[in-house]
């Protein structure tokens, strides 16, 4: 867990100069709310307009441009702000703003310039009305390689933007309502209201600390030496929207945000918020787009981490980002936007003195102890291992291991992937039974068997088959929340849609099998002669003879069915599986 500080934070204006709460950027908070008076006319005049229902990102884009938290931005992006902000982090006010913020459908006669639409969520409750002000297309390899540096579909937004409308719609917006929220509504609070309560506190700077993790003690000392350093609050502002796939849920986290607020912060000195953000994980680019958030709800500083909003790691192993990146560019607009950077090198625990410390002034021969990330999931909570004391506070490890089952009890996903006749099919069968004899509990989900029930009425295009693996890869999520084991056997032809479900599941969780059998082997065991047929042109867009199969880059694992059986291939699975700890050797031990 390491973060890096730098001998002279840059600062905003002197506290002296300016109250603590500097104005939002742009100048004022957006409002997009509608006035209470007007909101039972409108939605009576809103049942009669046309509607699109909002994705689970758009809907947490549209709740932070209708209170501000977005300012100056007013509304999903037209045209000029959205290619400005690809080339140049700004939008076509002048103003800093590195994240795209757009609204995407697919083509529909009711979507037309001048049409007044009803913007709803995925359960069908109104929210805004938009008049649509622009339409166009936008181009999904240009966004990727300018907003996050690559086009490798092991970036979660990378492969979620493949099923993204090729329209961007933009309007001024009218908000009944925000997005309804049942949990934790205490904590959470608009800019306005964030604003509000830091003021009560009367320290002259606030700083804000972006967390998509549980907090351990290393979190919690760092934190505590910031607003020490600058005689602040601290903004603890945890993302609640959409983190990375596999985090662990906002719910256990924010459990231990408020275990620690509450008993091991100096009473007026924190703040907990909860911030309903659709991360982008564009670490450079997103860290800056924190730092004017954070303004927007009060902050004059911000903490800035190593790896700082980063996806991890891409197809070949390697950092999307560098470590200090995120770090240099905020640092950059620092002065502009009126947020300093805070940076802390990293910490370590001197066990014989019962404290943590910078390593560059740890005395020599020192013992000293350290937990990495890594280690805290692999060794300590898929182990059901009680983390210790000296590195996250009890309250902390006890809601985690209420949270973390030992991981041969956690869910995880295998998905087999493969030309037709491949041996897909018959090898998850077997997995299946293998992973039942060792006490996992298991639904097998085969792309044939799934197309005559939940994907029923789909054809074979591009779009029906990337629905038809949506549809597979949600189904495989859900069993994998809840702690089952879903193998999925499906032809799955296209890169971009088998990442989408990577991230669905949570990519430490899904195991993508590459059953790698030639071409000519499967149209040899063809019993249906299905390739036969579109050979001869009797079938169309048939995978692997006029439709393209778009094989896995790095697979957890690839089978050759050329030379082993599917018994072996089968065991195989399994003896991975048991190395990873999803699967325990003996039921017996």
């Amino acid at each position: 867990m390491t973060v890096t500080r730098t001998p002279t934070p840059v600062s905003p204006p002197s506290s002296s100069e300016t109250s603590i709460l500097i104005p939002p950027y742009g100048g004022q908070l957006i409002d997009l709310r509608v006035p209470p008076e007007e909101v039972e006319e409108l939605k009576a005049y809103a049942t009669r307009l046309p509607s699109i229902q909002l994705s689970p990102r758009a809907t947490c884009d549209l709740e932070l441009l209708a209170v501000g938290a977005f300012s100056p931005l007013d509304r999903f992006m037209g045209r000029e702000d959205y290619q400005r902000v690809l080339d140049e982090m700004r939008l076509a006010s002048g103003h800093i703003f590195p994240i795209p913020v757009t609204l995407p459908v697919e083509p529909d006669p009711a979507i037309r310039l001048d049409q007044e639409i009803t913007l709803r969520d995925a359960k069908n409750n109104l929210l805004a009305v938009m008049r649509i002000e622009e339409i166009y297309e936008w181009d999904r390899e240009e966004a990727a390689q300018k907003v996050f540096g690559t086009q490798d579909f092991r970036h979660p937004l990378v492969a979620e933007m493949h099923s993204w409308g090729p329209l961007f719609i933009s309007g001024p917006l009218r908000v009944l309502q925000l997005p309804r929220h049942y949990d934790f509504q205490d904590l959470r609070l608009t800019p306005a209201e964030t604003r509000a309560r830091l003021e009560s506190f009367g320290r002259p700077n606030v700083v804000a600390f972006q967390t998509r993790n549980p907090l351990h003690r290393v979190h919690e000392e760092l934190t505590k030496r910031a607003i020490e350093q600058v005689d602040g609050v601290l903004l603890l502002h945890p993302v609640v929207g959409m983190t990375k796939p596999g985090d662990v849920d906002h719910y256990t986290r924010v459990r231990t945000y408020k275990a620690l607020a509450q008993r091991y912060y100096e009473p007026g000195r924190i703040l907990l918020a909860l911030l309903p953000l659709a991360m982008r994980l564009a670490g450079p680019r997103e860290a800056l787009w924190h730092a004017l958030i954070r303004r927007n709800y009060g902050a004059n500083y911000l903490i800035v981490g190593r790896d700082h909003a980063s996806p991890g790691k891409d197809s070949t192993g390697k950092p999307f980002y560098g470590p200090y990146e995120a770090q240099e560019l905020v640092r950059r607009f620092s002065d502009e936007l009126g947020v300093g950077v805070l940076c802390f090198q990293e910490l370590v625990y001197l066990p014989d003195e019962d404290r943590y410390e910078e390593v560059t002034k740890i005395p020599a021969n020192a013992r000293t102890a350290s937990i990495s990330g890594t280690q805290v999931r692999e060794e300590y909570l898929n182990n059901g291992r009680r983390l210790p004391e000296w590195f996250t506070r009890p309250e902390v490890a006890e809601i985690l291991s209420e949270a973390y089952p030992p991981r041969y009890r956690q869910g995880f996903c295998v998905w087999f992937t493969g030309l037709s006749g491949a041996g897909k099919s018959t090898t998850a069968e077997i997995l299946t039974v293998l992973l039942l004899e060792h006490g996992r509990q298991v639904t097998l989900l085969d792309g044939d068997v799934v197309r005559t029930h939940l994907s029923k009425g789909l054809g074979f295009s591009k779009e029906d088959r990337d629905t038809n693996i949506r549809r597979i890869g949600f189904v495989a999520s859900e069993i994998v929340r809840h702690g089952g084991v879903a193998v999925c056997a499906a032809v799955s032809p296209y890169r971009a849609t088998r990442n989408e479900v990577r991230n669905m599941v949570g990519r430490d969780r899904f195991i993508e099998v590459f059953v790698d059998t030639p071409l000519e082997v499967c149209e040899q065991r063809d019993t249906k002669g299905m390739y036969a047929k579109a050979r001869r042109g009797e079938i169309k867009g048939f995978t692997g003879i006029d439709d393209p199969y778009e094989p896995p880059r790095h697979p957890e694992i690839r089978l050759d069915t050329v030379n082993h059986t599917a018994e072996e291939n089968a065991r195989l699975i399994l003896d991975y599986l048991i190395k990873r700890g999803f699967v325990r050797a003996d039921d017996g031990e």
